[in-house]
């Protein structure tokens, strides 16, 4: 027997949005503001992951993927594991690209990311802002899927407001990072791809904080990681040049200088550099965005050599 999916529902994506018990139904979209996000909370609204109205949602979307054009249907006959849903379901092959990094010193924390969004040799935006603000002393990073990330990191940002709320004190460093790994934890196996670092500053232990977090719930704490496609090369600066009593200006020149030389040699990292500074009550941003290429001449001028050369 040959399962079939019906894919109308691309074209009428309202069919998927229906009203769970118990509350109505929020999204939170890419253009969606802080405000907005806070209406939403308000108004006793809650978010809901929107799934394909099919048995196995990973399966189907695994398939969708692979199939050469949209078509009316999409037959599943020999899609492992459709009915019901099993754990040998296939993943979902995403071609990734990007850099990311994150490390603690003295005076905070320092993220540091790219800006580019590609899918193998497509690049669909230069422009991307891969460090989500969580609370007004957490920021997070995003690398892997930009919808995955994005939604969850957002969704994130509801949860520690709401714990505000609750207790009345901003949400922990800690709490916050194992908040998303729990939910990551939940969602394993549905083809999530997110590797993310949870930033902020611990105000009872006086001392910055670093989480990485990923799709399959790991959640580790240390004091330098760098994620996606580019991070080889970012940890070969990194590892080089890191230590603990930088200067804040040391801080922001190696985490730029790291992320220029990952975009400079992975084809999924370019666009501009981004640089955050972390600090005692809050963060900055310090590098609004860098354009990659200038900066290549920029450091072939203070070498001394020429640019083809670097």
């Amino acid at each position: 027997m040959a399962y079939v999916a019906d894919l109308s529902f691309l074209s009428d994506p309202a069919r998927l949005l229906g009203s769970p018990p118990g509350g109505h139904l929020a999204i939170a979209d890419e253009n969606a503001t802080r405000s907005d996000l806070e209406n939403m909370l308000e108004s006793g609204k809650r978010l809901q992951f929107s799934l394909p109205l099919v048995n196995d949602p990973a399966v189907f979307a695994s398939a969708l993927f692979k199939t050469p054009s949209a078509t009316p249907s999409i037959d599943f006959s020999a899609a492992q594991g459709f009915c019901p849903p099993s754990a040998s379901s296939p993943a979902m092959a995403m071609k990734k690209g990007t850099t990311t990094l994150g490390f603690v010193y003295k005076g905070g924390v320092i993220l540091a990311v790219d800006s580019r969004a590609s899918m193998g040799t497509y690049i669909s935006s230069q422009t991307v802002m891969k460090v989500i603000e969580i609370s007004d002393i957490i920021l997070g990073t995003m690398a892997g899927g930009a919808a995955d990330c994005s939604y969850w990191e957002r969704h994130m940002w509801l949860l520690c407001k709401l714990f505000e709320l609750r207790n009345g004190e901003p949400i922990p460093v800690a709490a916050a990072s194992n908040m998303l790994a729990n939910i990551f934890f939940h969602w394993r196996g549905y083809g999530l791809c997110c590797g993310t670092m949870i930033a902020g500053w611990n105000a009872k232990e006086e001392q910055p904080e670093l989480y990485f977090v990923d799709d399959k719930a790991t959640r580790l704490k240390g004091d330098l990681f760098s994620c996606g496609s580019g991070s080889t090369y970012a940890y070969g600066v990194l590892d080089n040049e890191y230590k603990w009593d930088m200067t804040d200006e040391e801080a922001v020149e190696l985490g730029k200088r790291a992320i220029y030389q990952a975009a400079h040699r992975d084809g999924g990292s370019g666009g501009v550099v981004r640089v955050f500074h972390i600090y005692r009550g809050g963060w900055r941003k310090v590098i609004a965005g860098m354009d990659v290429s200038e900066l290549h001449y920029e450091y072939a001028e203070k070498k001394g050599v020429p640019s083809y050369e670097l």
